[in-house]
């Protein structure tokens, strides 16, 4: 049977890898070509998108944002920085009210440098940080900027020193990092205690489901009814619109094709140098192109049905 291509939106609960979570997908579909769009902790529970079928050459093309809610646990540091690491040092956190801890949250808000906790998914010398840091290796890992788009102080309970706060934040943004350097610059230790990815490449937790609703769907003979259509992830993007055949034979052939402004439509955030989707009359998602620099033509980057 013919897999439908697109995208799932899984609600990820404690304890389970992003692997684990293809996986089950891959078997639950009986389809090898299944990816995540960004790797959730173990421990951090929510929106993990999945994309099925040729939806995985898709993913680079997909909206980079993520946004979270999480808590900070004040006085406690730890080796991986969140609550499940062995703790390292301990100290108290000072008297502080919620207008004056927003006010030092500003120096985490807009494109930031943050050093990635030890054990993360980083390259070290071809090799990932978090080996490193399980042999107890010694190692530096550099700064990396992130861009801090939007951080709501939601809730600070002083009693228990736990910070409760909304990010969103680019992709590659470490919200354990975040955790360690709030408690710092508190002159204290913070690390993360909880974690909830609520939107993530453009999906938002609203969309997502159980792989128990799937496994439910599959029972009853319809296990892709909540497969989500490539084209429909694709909206922040242009639009080119092929008009003819020869268009769509020269687009399946890899050639460049001029550009008629009748049939582009430009997204809120246009920029030449971005990916255009491309679809034919029918609204049948075609691949993905670029405009060369004086506009005149796109050139093919991703052709599904290629020639």
């Amino acid at each position: 049977m013919e897999t439908k291509d697109g995208f799932l939106v899984i609600n990820k609960g404690k304890g389970c890898t992003s692997h684990d979570c293809v996986k089950q997908i891959r078997s639950l579909l009986n389809i090898k070509r299944v990816g995540h769009t960004g790797t959730l902790d173990p421990e951090v529970i929510g929106t993990l998108p999945i994309a099925i079928g040729s939806a995985t050459r898709f993913i680079q093309y997909l909206p980079q944002g993520k946004t979270y809610i999480g808590q900070i646990k004040l006085g406690i540091r730890t080796n991986t920085d969140d609550i499940h690491g062995e703790i390292i040092n301990q100290k108290s956190w000072p008297k502080i009210s919620h207008e004056k801890l927003d006010q030092y949250l500003n120096r985490f808000r807009g494109i930031i440098k943050q050093i990635p906790p030890k054990v993360s998914s980083v390259h070290v010398n071809g090799e990932r940080a978090y080996k490193k840091s399980f042999r107890n290796e010694i190692f530096e890992l550099a700064p990396r900027e992130v861009k801090i788009e939007e951080l709501i102080l939601m809730k600070w309970d002083q009693l228990n020193g736990i910070i409760e706060i909304k990010i969103k934040c680019s992709a590659g943004t470490y919200i354990r990092a975040i955790a360690r350097d709030i408690g710092k610059i508190l002159n204290s230790e913070g690390c993360l205690l909880q974690l909830k990815r609520i939107s993530a490449s453009g999906f938002d937790e609203r969309d997502s489901i159980k792989i128990s609703d799937i496994e439910k769907e599959k029972r009853g003979g319809n296990s892709k009814k909540f497969i989500i259509p490539i084209i429909s992830a694709l909206n922040h993007i242009s639009t080119f619109i092929l008009s003819n055949e020869e268009q769509i034979n020269f687009w399946r052939t890899g050639r460049a094709i001029k550009v008629d402004l009748n049939y582009f439509q430009e997204s809120n955030s246009f920029d030449y140098k971005k990916p255009i989707k491309v679809i034919d009359q029918k609204q049948t998602l075609l691949g993905i192109g670029f405009l060369n620099e004086d506009q005149s033509y796109i050139n093919p980057k991703l052709v599904l049905n290629a020639k």
